[in-house]
This record gives C-alpha cells, structure tokens and sequence, in this order.
C-alpha cells in the first residue's frame, strides 16, 4: 500500500495501539497515532491522513464526538473514517455509521479484514 498518506490510528489502549501499529508496520503502512479525539483532530488537520482508525471510547473527547466534527469541519470531512470498537451488535455498527463512520471494525480485530477495509477506503 505504498503511495498512501499515513494511516491513523487513535487508541487510547497502549497495549492495543502497540500491536496495531507493528501489525500495520508490517503490512507496509505508515502509522501515526492518537489517544485521545481532540488529539486525533489536531493530526487530522496536520497529516490529512489516508484513513482513521478511529477507537470510539477514548478520553478527553470520545470517537463518536470527534467523528461527528470532523464530519463537520470542511477540511476533514472527506477523510475516511473506520470505527473501532469491541461493541458488536448490529445497532453499534448503525450508530457508528449514523455518527458519519464510513466503515466499522470490532475488537478483538479481524486484521486480513481491516487491511481490506483500508485498503478500499484510503486516499491517495
């Protein structure tokens, strides 16, 4: 997946977010990374990356909150976001989708299918 802008990922789970970023690494993906949704914004803005691994249950500013405004700030609202949650009922995934998620991802991380998630939503 050469020739995309880094992917990032925001999880405020260190252990997760580690294995996450070696996994990506490994799959030839730049990552940067966030933990928090205020911070995830700022990067957004900064690094107009590829694609957001967006944790939906963060601090200081949860996911569904900083999906909802970068869906409504004219610089990020392109930016594709994936959300990733370990809720895995079929009304999370809607309100993922609802909050302005292009795709949903749930934990423990089917990683072959988050690569295909990424790969069909990321940016040039």
């Amino acid at each position: 997946m050469s020739g995309l802008r880094p992917v990032l990922l925001v999880e405020d789970n260190e252990l997760n977010r580690d294995m996450l970023i070696r996994r990506l690494k490994r799959a030839g993906i730049e990552v940067i990374s966030a933990g928090d949704g205020a911070e995830a914004l700022r990067l957004m803005a900064e690094a107009q990356p590829s694609v957001v691994l967006m944790d939906m249950n963060l601090p200081i500013m949860d996911g569904w909150t900083a999906v909802r405004t970068a869906r409504a700030d004219s610089e990020l609202r392109d930016i594709p976001i994936i959300a990733l949650t370990a809720h895995a009922m079929e009304a999370d995934r809607q309100s993922a989708l609802k909050a302005g998620c292009d795709d949903y991802a749930t934990k423990p991380i089917d990683f072959p299918g988050l690569l295909a998630k990424i790969e069909k939503l990321a940016r040039p």
